[in-house]
C-alpha cells in the first residue's frame, strides 16, 4: 500500500504524486496577506505546455555545462592515493567501538565529542529500532539537535524529536499516521491491544519530547481528509514548527550554529 498526494488541477484534472517524493512540490506563499491568489493551470493546456518547455530548456542548459564542467575534468592529471600505511591501519584500530549499533553510546562516552547532529531523511522503518534509536539519543548527556532535510516520515518524527532542539528545512516532510504491520496478521484480540500500545508508546514519546499536545497529535494521526489510502497527515516545513513538533525552520548552517551555542553554553555551565 502506497500513500498518494492528490493535486488539482483547473478543468477538474487530477495528478497524484507519491508521498516519498514531495521533494516535487513546493508549498505556494504570497508576499503578503493581501496577495493575489495565484493562478491555476489546466493539465495539458497552454500555460502548461509553455512551463514544460521552459523546465526542458533549462535541463538542457544544465546537462551542456555539466558535459563542458567534465570534458575539463577529463583533461586534467588525476592524483592517485597510495595504498594504506601501517599507521592507517594503527589509526583504525584505535576506535574502540563497532561502528553504526554502538555509534551513539561511542559518542557517549568519547570526551572527544561534544555534540551530536542527527540529520534526517527518511520514510520511516521498524518502530521498535525506530524508537530504540529515539530513546538513546534523548538519554545522551550532551548537546543535541535534528535537522529534517528531506523528510522524517512515521517513526523518524520521534528521533526527530529525540534531540534537544529540532530543525526543519522550508519544504521539508514529516508524515504521522497509525501504526501499520506488513505480512500475515492475526484478527484475535490481543493483535489489536499490541498495535494500540504500541501507538501509545510513540505518541506519548512524542508529546513528551516537543510542544505540540497529545490529543492535538492523536487528531493528526487519524485524520481522514489527505492521504488518499490511509490515515494521517502530512506536514512540510512551517506546519511542522507551527504544529509545536520542529523548534524552528532552518538548514544546515542554522543547526550546525545552534549546536555550537549549546555547546558553549554547557561549558559555561560546567
Amino acid at each position: 500500500m502506497k500513500d498518494y498526494i492528490k493535486i488539482e488541477y483547473r478543468g477538474g484534472s487530477n495528478l497524484y504524486i507519491l508521498a516519498t517524493q514531495l521533494d516535487a512540490l513546493q508549498k505556494y506563499s504570497g508576499s503578503s496577506e493581501n496577495a493575489k491568489t495565484p493562478k491555476l493551470n489546466k493539465l495539458g493546456g497552454q500555460e502548461w505546455n509553455k512551463t514544460k518547455s521552459r523546465v526542458k530548456g533549462a535541463v538542457k542548459n544544465i546537462a551542456k555545462e555539466l558535459v563542458e564542467l567534465y570534458a575539463v575534468r577529463q583533461e586534467k592529471e588525476g592524483y592517485v592515493c597510495g595504498p594504506d600505511t601501517v599507521w592507517q591501519k594503527e589509526f583504525e584500530e584505535m576506535f574502540p567501538y563497532e561502528e553504526t549499533e554502538d555509534q551513539l553510546a561511542a559518542i557517549e562516552d568519547s570526551s572527544d565529542i561534544q555534540g551530536l547532529l542527527v540529520l534526517l531523511n527518511t520514510v520511516g522503518g521498524d518502530v521498535e529500532a525506530g524508537l530504540a534509536i529515539a530513546e538513546m539519543i534523548a538519554s545522551i548527556d550532551k548537546p543535541t539537535v535534528s535537522l529534517v532535510l528531506g523528510g522524517s516520515h512515521s517513526i523518524g518524527v520521534p528521533i526527530a524529536v529525540s534531540t534537544d532542539y529540532s530543525f526543519i528545512v522550508p519544504t521539508g516532510t514529516m508524515v504521522i499516521h497509525p501504526v501499520r504491520m506488513n505480512g500475515t496478521i492475526i484478527g484475535a484480540p490481543q493483535t489489536y491491544d499490541y498495535f494500540k500500545q504500541m501507538q501509545n508508546r510513540i505518541l506519548g514519546f512524542i508529546s513528551g519530547h516537543c510542544e505540540a499536545k497529545r490529543e492535538r497529535l492523536e487528531e493528526l494521526m487519524l485524520d481522514t481528509g489527505m492521504l488518499t489510502k490511509d490515515l494521517g497527515t502530512i506536514l512540510v516545513g512551517e506546519q511542522a514548527v507551527k504544529e509545536g513538533i520542529i523548534n524552528q525552520i532552518g538548514g544546515i548552517h542554522e543547526a550546525i550554529t545552534k549546536l555550537h551555542e549549546m555547546i558553549q553554553q554547557s561549558h559555561q555551565e560546567a
